[in-house]
């Protein structure tokens, strides 16, 4: 190897290793190994799109699903005035299902989730890793602790503009409106991101990708697409109003002053009345199992942990939006926000909040990985 190419590639291992804190902060050497090595793996697999559709080897389902993903590529730069960079220009086909997998985490009687820090990224409620196994190994040292843990697949993520994230096998083929959604979510987090606040990162991002597909449908969506969006995302918000539903119940639960026996077998009885309300609402979208994973593995408080941090502010951003008038401006004003401490950032964005005006949910990657 070249001294050239054996520098960049040190540098790259050694960005990789920023990028894993970003993915969930750690202070174990083997975790940021594990880590580094993933990113970097997802870099090198991943090659222009012009080259995989000069291939003529290039399945013709590929080819199509390449075409659509720069078709919405260049909407989100000339329409949306997100960064004209070189993320999502390239694609890696990765041989598992999900880019990574991440592990959450809350005590036995609460909902608040646990934190690992970083410096950059701040503290995240969740720890990412690139091979399930490990991931699962983790999840067992905390439960052997006493906690509630998921595991959930993650199709996406974003590294805010370290590197050049490129279009990934675990997304690609997904519809048109969803595709576009997660696109310019994930392009949302390169504009604005404060470390330690996910209930603005995600509402601010959740807001960019639902006014973005709104418009990207009406210039560009035929009627079965319109209606395909509608009904993915009548569904999201039937689901999410059903964990919040429950996730409401938990809390008040495990904040009585019942003894911690009582708790245990409410919270046994909630994660059945569950499941039940679920097969329930599977019935009413006559048979829809999009979300069956989401109960693949016993139910825990980690499931419901994050559900409301994706939609909380994005009535006031989306009154934001509305009041500013197009996404540049918006965008000046959110880094705005973003400048202020935490308690004055949220006091003013409860207040834009107050508007009201109507929004789409928006949940956890995890849950929308359910397909």
């Amino acid at each position: 190897m070249k001294r050239s190419s054996f520098t960049r590639t040190i540098r790259s291992l050694l960005a990789a290793g920023v990028a894993a804190g970003m993915l969930a902060g750690c202070s174990t050497l083997g975790y940021y190994s594990q880590a580094a090595q993933g990113q970097f793996e997802l870099l090198t697999d991943a090659k222009p799109i012009d080259d995989w559709l000069a291939d003529p080897n290039t399945n013709p389902k590929l080819r199509h699903r390449l075409e659509v993903a720069r078709q919405i590529r260049t909407y989100a730069v000339k329409e949306m005035a997100l960064p004209d960079n070189k993320s999502y220009k390239n694609y890696a086909a990765l041989h598992r299902p999900f880019v990574l997998w991440n592990v959450v985490a809350t005590p036995e009687l609460s909902l608040k989730p646990l934190e690992w820090c970083f410096p950059i990224a701040g503290c995240v409620n969740y720890r990412g890793y690139y091979n399930k196994d490990a991931a699962e190994d983790y999840a067992k040292q905390l439960r052997a602790q006493g906690d509630d843990v998921e595991v959930g697949g993650v199709p996406a993520y974003s590294t805010l503009g370290w590197f050049s994230d490129p279009l990934v096998s675990t997304f690609i083929n997904y519809p048109d409106g969803e595709l576009a959604r997660l696109i310019f979510h994930e392009l949302a987090h390169q504009i604005v991101y404060v470390p330690g606040d996910s209930q603005f990162n995600e509402s601010f991002a959740s807001t960019v990708e639902q006014a973005g597909v709104e418009r990207w449908l009406a210039a560009f969506g035929n009627p079965a697409m319109r209606e395909a969006y509608a009904k993915y995302s009548e569904r999201k918000k039937d689901f999410l109003a059903l964990l919040l539903k429950y996730r409401q119940e938990l809390d008040e639960t495990y904040k009585s002053s019942i003894p911690d026996e009582a708790k245990r077998q409410a919270k046994a009885a909630l994660f059945a009345r569950l499941k039940d309300d679920y097969q329930g609402l599977k019935a009413s979208w006559g048979g829809y199992a999009g979300y069956d994973r989401f109960f693949a593995s016993p139910l825990s408080n980690a499931h419901l942990a994050s559900i409301a941090t994706y939609n909380d502010f994005v009535p006031a951003f989306r009154t934001l939006l509305a009041r500013e008038q197009g996404f540049p401006a918006f965008y000046r004003a959110v880094k705005r926000i973003a400048a202020l401490d935490r308690d004055e950032r949220h006091r003013v964005l409860k207040k834009l909040g107050a508007a009201d005006l109507p929004a789409l949910p928006a949940l956890q990657r995890t849950i929308d990985a359910s397909r």
